[in-house]
Formats: structure tokens, sequence, C-alpha cells
């Protein structure tokens, strides 16, 4: 283990957040677990040791399971937070074993291949609907024009969400991630909280219109959807939902405008890009590896566990720096190099083990959708200004990418 007191790693340093993977490079040197006192976490910044603690089951994305906040040696969420940890501790990935296990197989039963392969056709032709409006436009914002309206009606979509209720999801879903970010103010809690209340009123209001008249949607899925007498418990659709609908156009949204940017800033891989449509499945794989969308991903230690010699106790808090593991050269050739043909392309920016994402392959399927109606529609594609980033670290991302055509 390495000291942290000198290190370039500090999420809340807009230079750091708008390219951290220097201070990464400096993070692998340092060794394999790193202690960064101002937030109480063990940083692991290696490919090698993200990819297998992601799925050691000494590590949990919640304790509750096992301890109680005292015997794990934590302090218990404020009360008036709690509408925000009642939505976000039911969902399937801030829980464990049994109860992770019981509702992402009855998830699964409603979210499969052929619901996201149905979906195909609707997402291409919305991603050229939206690319042909920036066309005609002349330009516009590429964050706001295609890449944040295009998940979200999918997944909308997807969910059995009507169009007119649509406006609120994205602000919603805004203001909970804020409390996945690194030590979030009371303010960005007070605005998780209000959402967190606001959503789940909407979502109970949905699923009992859906109780009486079922459609053919994914909220009506998950209602009928059981397994040996299990079911979802109100309280756990809501949460799998909103899990659905933040997951689901979150890291996507961000995978589209940070891959852009990295394009504008490699004329040559643009170039190939645009000569040859055929590299968009491989070019969407090596943009989300380059320019990784959730940067960081928080385990707590159930049990004592020994990394490189040291021993992380249990109660301790691991951050994987799935961004670091991206550019890890013992696994990635010329790691800070875009490559778009880049073959052995074994980045983790959907995770892995128990909580692989779900929903991965409805992702890879709209950043291909944007991506292709883009190469196609816009071939003049070009950068109008340079963009600013989100002050944010965990889910990384621009505040805009304006751009002509």
């Amino acid at each position: 283990m390495a000291p942290a007191d000198d290190l370039r790693f500090d999420p809340w340093n807009p230079a750091f957040v708008a390219d951290p993977y220097p201070a990464y490079a400096e993070l692998r040197e340092r060794g394999r677990v790193i202690y960064y006192e101002p937030t109480d976490q063990w940083l692991v910044p290696h490919h090698a040791d993200v990819a297998a603690l992601l799925r050691e089951r000494r590590l949990g994305r919640t304790y509750q399971h096992r301890f109680t906040h005292e015997d794990f040696g934590r302090t218990a969420p404020p009360a008036e937070h709690e509408p925000f940890h009642t939505l976000n501790d039911h969902g399937m990935l801030d829980l464990e074993p049994p109860d992770h296990t019981r509702i992402r197989r009855l998830v699964s039963k409603a979210f499969t291949p052929r619901t996201v392969e149905r979906l195909k056709p609707y997402v291409r032709d919305l991603a050229a609907e939206l690319v042909d409006r920036l066309v005609a436009a002349g330009g516009g914002d590429l964050l706001t024009d295609v890449a944040e309206p295009l998940p979200v009606a999918v997944i909308a979509e997807m969910l059995g969400i009507p169009e007119a209720d649509r406006a609120p999801l994205r602000p919603w879903s805004a203001d909970i991630c804020g409390m996945y970010e690194l030590s979030p103010s009371e303010e960005t809690a007070a605005n998780a909280v209000r959402a967190s209340v606001e959503f789940s009123d909407y979502l109970r209001e949905l699923i009992a219109a859906r109780r009486k008249e079922p459609g053919d949607d994914l909220v009506s899925g998950l209602i009928e959807a059981h397994d040996e007498g299990d079911r979802l418990t109100e309280q756990e659709m809501i949460s799998t939902v909103v899990l659905l609908l933040n997951a689901g156009h979150e890291a996507t949204v961000n995978a589209t405008v940070n891959g852009w940017w990295a394009l504008f800033r490699n004329p040559d891989q643009l170039a190939a890009l645009r000569a040859d449509h055929a590299l968009v499945p491989s070019a969407v794989e090596e943009l989300m590896r380059y320019d990784t969308p959730l940067q960081l991903f928080e385990r707590w230690v159930l049990d004592d566990i020994e990394i490189d010699g040291t021993t992380i106790p249990r109660g301790a808090e691991i951050a994987m720096l799935f961004g670091s593991a991206n550019h890890d050269p013992a696994v990635f050739d010329d790691p800070g190099r875009l490559d778009l043909t880049r073959a052995d392309n074994p980045h983790i920016s959907f995770s892995a083990g128990i909580h692989y994402c779900i929903g991965a392959p409805l992702a890879r399927i709209e950043l291909a959708a944007s991506m292709t109606a883009l190469l196609e529609r816009a071939p003049a594609l070009a950068l109008a200004a340079e963009p600013r980033r989100k002050p944010n670290f965990v889910i990384r991302g621009l505040e805009g990418l304006d751009v002509v055509v």
C-alpha cells in the first residue's frame, strides 16, 4: 500500500475531472490499493483487481443483509434522506443475494433479449428522426438534441410510460443520480429526496393503472413476473423501474457525448469511421473504454480481505476505478490511444459479476443507432465550440456538445 497524501487524484478538482487519466497512471504505479483519506475509501486502479473484486463475495453493494449500521461501524443515513434510501435500497443494483438473485431473476423474465431485439426498429427510426431535426436546424447541442432524448424515449417506451408523462423523467433521474457522487451536498440530497418522492408517487399510480389494464410493456411484465410463488413487491417494482430508467439512459447519454468529443479530438479515427461504417460496433466498445461514463464503483468490505499484502478490514469501503482499469497498459496496448479497430477490448464499463449491467445489450443498440444515424445523415458533423465538463466525477459527462452540420 502507498500513501495518497501527495496524489493528483482529486475528484472535486475540475482539472482532474476534465482528464483523470494521468492521475490514474500515477495511482497504478503507486500500487494495487491506495487508501484515500478524503473519502475514507481504498482506491483500486488495476484492471485485474477490479475485475476480480467485482466477482468477490466478501464485498457487497450493501451490508444491511448481514449487519446493522452500528455492527458495521457506520452511521445510519439522516432520517430526512429516508425516501431516497427506500427507493435506492430496494433496487437490485444495491442488493446482495438472496434478494438480488430473486429480483434479477424476476426482472429478467420481463427484460428479455427478445424484448430488446423487438425495439431495434424503433431505436433506429427515432435516432434517424432526431438527427434529421438536428440537420434541418443546421446543428445544435448533440446532448439535448440527440444523446438525451433517444435513450429516455426508448426506456420510457419499453416501460410503457405515456409520452405526455415523460418530461420529468430526465430531471428526476439527474437529481437522484446526484447522490452517487462522492460526498454529496445537503442541497444535492434534498433534490434527490424530492425527486424520489415525486417519481415514486408517479410510478405507484402507473403500476395501479397497469394492474387494472395490463399492456405489452415492461411495467406490466414486472407485475406479472413470478417464479415459485415469488413476486416483486410494489416497492421492488418502483425501485426496479427507477433503476432501469436511470441506468438505462445516464450511461448512454454520457457515452454518446464523451464518445463524439473523443472523435472530434482524434480526427484520424473519425475519418476512418466515416470511411467505413462497419467499424461502428468496435467503435462503440472502444469509446466506452476510452472515456468511461461511470468512473468509480463502490463496494463495502463484508469480511476482511487482503490485496497485495494489505488487509482491508470489514466495514471499510473499496472504490474500484473503472476509468483507470480501462486504461491499464497490462491489459490494453497503448491505452491512451483511441483505436476504433481495437479487437481485444475487455473493458469493464458495464461492470462484471452478479451486478453486470442487465441493460448492456440495449445500450449497445442505442449507441450504435445514434452513431450510424449521425454518420449517414450528418456526414460533415463538426464541433462548434469546445465543451465544458460537468463537475461530476463518478458519472462523468459534458454540460453540452455544440455541433454544426
